[in-house]
């Protein structure tokens, strides 16, 4: 019923998201809605209304953090077992990404590949509709780059007499 309604990569992504596979989980409902919200915000990263919008224009560096940050999560956590934690770290990139207004190729098809194993159906739709006519399976897992995760920027937290008053950002290679 469940897979009827919202999907089977919703079913199969929110089942990972309940929690570490070797623990029991009480079913619940309540939690699904958001794991099929999610799906749909990164569809729209590709699609605005029926019009695909994919560019070929050069990442920004964020754009490179975001997916980056989350090819390292993932990596880690897929050896570990560790899948709730990489539905989370997904869901932080799909916003981050989002509110970067990204629609760039060489960010989505990685983006795209290291997605693939969680929602399999989804990611193969769109896989081919960016032009692949082999399986997103195919596909090389991405290796993230240290260089694009390190900080530019550290923001240090000034507080008086216990309180936080304001946050001062500094270069990082500052001495």
């Amino acid at each position: 019923d469940v897979a009827e309604k919202y999907g089977a990569d919703t079913l199969r992504m929110y089942e990972m998201f309940l929690g570490p596979l070797e623990q029991s989980k009480p079913w619940d409902m309540n939690g699904i809605d958001g794991v099929h919200r999610f799906l749909r915000k990164m569809w729209s990263l590709f699609y605005k209304e029926e019009d695909l919008i994919i560019t070929n224009n050069e990442p920004t560096k964020e754009e490179l953090k975001s997916l980056h940050k989350l090819i390292k999560k993932v990596s880690t956590d897929v050896e570990s077992f560790s899948f709730n934690t990489s539905i989370a770290a997904f869901m932080i990139c799909v916003n981050e990404l989002t509110s970067l207004k990204c629609n760039k190729r060489a960010i989505l098809e990685e983006l795209l590949v290291v997605l693939a194993p969680f929602a399999p159906f989804v990611t193969e739709e769109l896989w081919y509709t960016l032009g692949h006519p082999e399986s997103i399976f195919d596909a090389e897992w991405p290796s993230y780059n240290e260089s694009y995760l390190v900080e530019d920027v550290i923001s240090y937290t000034i507080s008086f007499n216990g309180k936080a008053r304001f946050s001062i950002e500094f270069a990082a290679d500052a001495t």
